[in-house]
């Protein structure tokens, strides 16, 4: 392996470690011994959950390659996935609303077991419907436990600042420890044990089928709005009139969509932008860099959620413009940097400047989602916290599809030059967010000193 690949990861795991090493009592939030053994309790279920996602990733497209598919047909069963979380989503997370997330988030498990085990047949049918499954249980990963959390922590009487605490933990250890981890197990499974490329997948069901029994043995159910008298039509018209009466909740929606939109679209482009004559490059290395680079982001989010300033709706707008200035590199190096007509070989210029630009997207990646978390904490009603998470999710997977159709007949600067415009814009909607939210700040504020005042304007406490 290159030199250049071990000093980005070295660079990498050496900063992640003085962050995390360097903190103070100044970044870290006095709880209680009740909060911590809640918290821990979620961080372990959750990161198997995604243990279960992440050991699936990598495998998915060698799995239908091995069973002799070809890229079109591959295509399809990816767009099967996203097409189902966008037509589902919205059905299961208004039933975790209803009939309980608790329930919500054992049918997570179940569904995406039984996913796991249609990865036997080689049959495209029996495929398709285990993408179909796949994209349901997508839904209710990203909705459902975040829902169940949010709603047990209020229930339990836990300080509402202490949920940054776990949003940040749970992208450390979820969406990067888990995922490196994770990668490293598979790669054993299958290229060291030689078990095939269905072993993954049967990992997978092992770690999610441990999780649902902590779920089941350790978990209290919580509801958003359980009345009997409310049918599905009825949730999905009062989440949409929460999100049509509520700027706030308007503009969290398409930050939302615009971020998870071009990461998505991301996923499929990072190896072909780095490798465009088939240079040789160590994909799972460069994964687990990835995941390295969120975990950066992570530790970096949890210090700025510890502070009250600056707030969440102020620093994510340089988020967003960081990620679509490191997403718009490839566009540069393309008109700046003259192309190779050789092929093989390692890693070119253009492509190490832009692996950095890409390591630079997941640090912000790792910084995006406690923090969105954090503000769907904040501003999406409980009755129908799962229903508006997933009609968050209905542009992000009608996107991605487009995308995914498409992604061999645009070229790729203009894949990533749309991924960077959008993020772009979601730096404007996130100003705009900022705006409204002090707006909203200062005029409760006002109201509570009205309040504390008796008619005549003499301060009731003076």
């Amino acid at each position: 392996m290159e030199p250049f690949y071990l000093v980005v990861f070295g660079s990498l795991a050496s900063l992640v470690a003085v962050l995390e090493l360097s903190k103070t009592s100044k970044d870290r939030f006095s709880t209680s011994t009740a909060f911590n053994s809640f918290k821990n309790n979620y961080l372990v279920v959750y990161s198997l959950m995604m243990a279960g996602d992440w050991l699936q990733g990598p495998y998915v497209y060698y799995l239908y390659n091995h069973y002799g598919f070809g890229k079109g047909e591959i295509g399809h069963l990816f767009i099967a996935g996203f097409g189902s979380s966008m037509l589902f989503g919205t059905v299961v997370g208004s039933l975790a609303d209803k009939r309980g997330r608790k329930r919500a988030c054992v049918t997570y498990c179940i569904t995406y077991i039984l996913s796991c085990i249609t990865k036997h047949s080689p049959q495209y049918k029996v495929l398709m419907l285990g993408r179909v499954l796949g994209g349901i249980a997508t839904s209710l990963l990203f909705s459902a436990f975040e829902s169940w959390l949010v709603a047990e922590h209020n229930k339990r009487g836990f300080d509402q600042q202490w949920l940054s605490i776990t949003f940040a933990k749970a992208i450390f250890l979820g969406n990067g420890l888990m995922a490196i981890l994770s990668g490293l197990f598979g790669n054993v499974l299958v290229d060291s044990l030689k078990l095939g490329p269905v072993a993954p997948f049967d990992a997978a069901s092992c770690f999610l089928s441990i999780g649902m029994i902590i779920i089941l043995s350790t978990w209290t159910e919580n509801y958003g709005d359980p009345s009997e008298n409310k049918d599905l039509l009825t949730q999905f018209k009062g989440a949409a009139a929460a999100i049509a009466a509520d700027e706030k909740i308007t503009l969290l929606g398409a930050i939302q969509s615009l971020f998870e939109g071009s990461m998505y679209t991301f996923v499929f482009l990072w190896t072909p932008a780095l490798s465009p004559n088939d240079e040789d490059i160590p994909h799972g290395f460069i994964f687990a860099t990835f995941m390295l680079s969120s975990m950066l982001g992570s530790s970096i989010a949890s210090r700025l959620l510890a502070h009250p300033t600056p707030r969440v709706e102020s620093y994510m707008q340089t988020v967003f413009m960081l990620s679509s200035i490191a997403l718009l590199l490839p566009v540069v190096t393309n008109l700046l940097v003259a192309p190779s007509n050789v092929k093989g070989g390692s890693i070119s210029f253009s492509g190490c400047i832009q692996l950095i630009g890409f390591c630079i997207f997941e640090a912000c990646v790792g910084i995006f989602w406690p923090s969105i978390m954090k503000m769907r904490s904040q501003y999406i009603p409980e009755e129908a916290r799962s229903t508006i998470m997933n009609f968050f999710r209905i542009p992000l997977n009608i996107f991605v599809c487009i995308a995914l159709y498409n992604v061999k007949a645009l070229p790729m600067t203009i894949m990533f030059g749309m991924c960077s415009a959008f993020l772009f814009v979601a730096s404007l909607l996130q100003r705009r967010l900022m705006v409204i939210a002090e707006i909203h700040k200062s005029r409760s504020q006002d109201w509570l000193n009205m309040e504390e005042m008796d008619p005549e304007g003499v301060p009731l406490n003076g």
